[in-house]
Order: C-alpha cells, then structure tokens, then sequence
C-alpha cells in the first residue's frame, strides 16, 4: 500500500471541516480543508487534508505547513 493510501481505523476518525491554506514543498501556498482529524496513541495528532487540484492525504498535523482559517465569518 503506498504511503498516500493509509488512513487510520474509521472508528477513531472524527470528521470535521476546516478551511485550511497549505503550504507547498515549492514554498507556494494553496487553499484546502481539513476534513478529518486522528489522534494516535502517542504523538501528535494527524489530520486528512484535501487541497485543490492535489486530492485528499492523511499528514500529521504541522502548524508550520497547514494554516487554520476560521470556519464561519468574524
């Protein structure tokens, strides 16, 4: 299975919507959402992030590299 594929147990999933701007590998950054988040045991949590034009993939959540929005108007 590649590593794009994986996702945790359904059961521990918990579904959410999170408009997010991701921060690229070529330092660009791009609007998305957070549409899922997973808490491991241990560590720190990983959330399913889809971006536009690049699909869906699990990542552990940086703060560095996913940029929370606010989900309704101040």
């Amino acid at each position: 299975m590649a590593e794009h594929d994986w996702q945790p147990p359904d059961s521990e999933i918990r579904r959410v919507y999170q408009p997010v701007e991701i921060h690229r590998e070529d330092g660009s950054w791009t609007v998305g959402r957070i549409n899922a988040w997973w808490q491991p045991d241990e560590g720190r949590p990983w959330c399913r992030v889809r971006a536009v034009r690049t699909g869906e993939r699990w990542m552990p959540y940086d703060p560095e590299r996913v940029l929370l929005l606010p989900a309704a108007g101040i």
